[in-house]
């Protein structure tokens, strides 16, 4: 991998919570921070594009995504997205040809001890190196077709459509 471009749009993620009353905004991105502490080996570039709960995201949101994948220069690319609507804006990268990339993001904020960020962002920087080029979502250790999975909300998990 020559290097991993990431986007961050917002999400569980990046959360901050203020009080029990859940009350929160989406914060300063967590992947770099997390990288750099893992001393990962290979070169990355953060760009963050929007910080949104991805229940609020949109289609112009989606077409933002879609134009800064398809506009940068690196082969592999990494999402850090909300949960919610993470296969939405999965099914608006199809078509772009020639990267691949992956979808990742927490179903608990990256600041919570216990969180799934840090074991989901590692699973996706593996799944983007070793996979085709394509469009895919890394969950709950498992990687999808970004076309086939939904989330399943009762269980609080992503599965095989």
């Amino acid at each position: 991998m020559d290097r991993l471009r990431i986007f961050t749009v917002g999400g569980t993620i990046d959360k901050i919570y203020f009080d029990a009353r859940s009350e929160y905004e989406v914060g300063e991105p967590q992947i770099g921070d997390i990288l750099r502490e893992t001393a990962v080996g290979f070169s990355f570039a953060v760009t963050s594009l929007m910080r949104k709960d991805s229940l609020d995201m949109t289609d112009a949101d989606r077409a933002l995504i879609r134009d800064a994948v398809h506009d940068c220069a690196e082969r592999h690319v990494l999402i850090t997205h909300g949960t919610d609507t993470m296969t939405e804006t999965a099914t608006a990268l199809h078509g772009v040809s020639g990267k691949t990339i992956v979808l990742t993001g927490a179903l608990n904020p990256a600041r919570f001890r216990g969180s799934d960020a840090i074991f989901n962002i590692g699973s996706a920087v593996i799944a983007v190196q070793i996979m085709q080029p394509g469009v895919y979502i890394v969950m709950n250790g498992r990687v999808f077709h970004a076309f086939h999975v939904r989330k399943n909300r009762d269980k609080n998990r992503f599965e095989d459509v």
